[in-house]
């Protein structure tokens, strides 16, 4: 019986767009490689010892302070992502190594400028993202997916959280359409740019204060709106506790919330929901 990767293609189409990252005797198998491999046994050119090591081999770098994941592309359809707050620059620079060694691309976030020096100097590549607090690292940038996400911004307070994902989402393939500074106090600066935000496959709303933005753009849009409420605000709105309540409780119809701040999820959730659009 024929399993449904029985053609090589179909096996490596399955783990995502250009993404799959395996180990085989300890050197990195990009997707074209694992490709030939599998056609190669196909063809009785290779045994199945050998395919078998590099589909099982050990999915971890292990750094002592680390655990490397190396195998998250091939479950995630994107490399593991740096979290860099509270990490040393060497820390940072040594987990990025290991992943520039094997990917095509890194995004690190929440990085310092003293930790984008040290990537900056190790990594001719890497390009700090200064506003958005990230660094990204491209041997071969994606190719864009067609439609676009839509990143709207309720103040430029909350610049830093939309660029996030702005960047997020552009480094995993997408085009993004940034809107900024439409916020409910002048909600005619939002009318103005609604045929932009209208036409994404998705949006995401970036909003502080008392939130109310997503609840206004999930109203006017039929596309999934995922809403990030921001930690700036006076003290009532408690460091994004209150926008976050807000957006939680929005009468407006599939709203999803993410995490206070949290950009990068906004963005790799849009980039998922994106994908699936263009059928991957």
């Amino acid at each position: 019986m024929r399993s449904r990767y029985s053609s090589p293609h179909n096996a490596c189409r399955h783990f995502g767009r250009d993404r799959l990252v395996l180990s085989w005797q300890g050197f990195g198998v990009t997707t074209t490689e694992a490709i030939r491999l599998l056609e190669k046994f196909r063809a009785g050119g290779v045994g199945r010892d050998k395919v078998l090591r590099a589909f099982q081999a050990a999915p971890v770098a292990d750094l002592g302070f680390a655990q490397v994941d190396t195998h998250r592309a091939l479950r995630r359809g994107f490399p593991e992502v740096i979290f860099g707050a509270g990490k040393t620059p060497d820390q940072m620079a040594k987990i990025a190594a290991k992943l520039v060694a094997r990917e095509q691309r890194v995004l690190i976030t929440r990085v310092a400028p003293e930790h984008a020096r040290r990537l900056r100097r190790q990594f001719k590549r890497a390009v700090y993202h200064e506003l958005a607090r990230c660094v990204t690292i491209e041997r071969k940038p994606l190719p864009k997916r067609p439609g676009t996400i839509a990143v709207v911004c309720a103040g430029t307070s909350d610049l830093p959280v939309a660029e996030e994902a702005a960047v997020t989402a552009e480094i995993m393939g997408n085009r993004v359409d940034r809107v900024s500074d439409v916020g409910v106090a002048g909600v005619h600066r939002l009318f103005g740019r609604l045929e932009i935000i209208q036409r994404a496959n998705v949006v995401i709303v970036v909003a502080g204060m008392e939130g109310a933005l997503p609840s206004v753009v999930a109203g006017l849009v039929a596309r999934p709106v995922i809403a990030v409420p921001t930690s700036i605000g006076y003290g009532a709105s408690f460091s994004g506790l209150a926008p976050l309540l807000g957006m939680l409780n929005s009468c407006a119809s599939g709203l999803t919330v993410v995490n206070i701040d949290n950009g990068f999820g906004a963005g790799y959730a849009a980039s998922q929901i994106n994908g699936l659009v263009a059928g991957e």
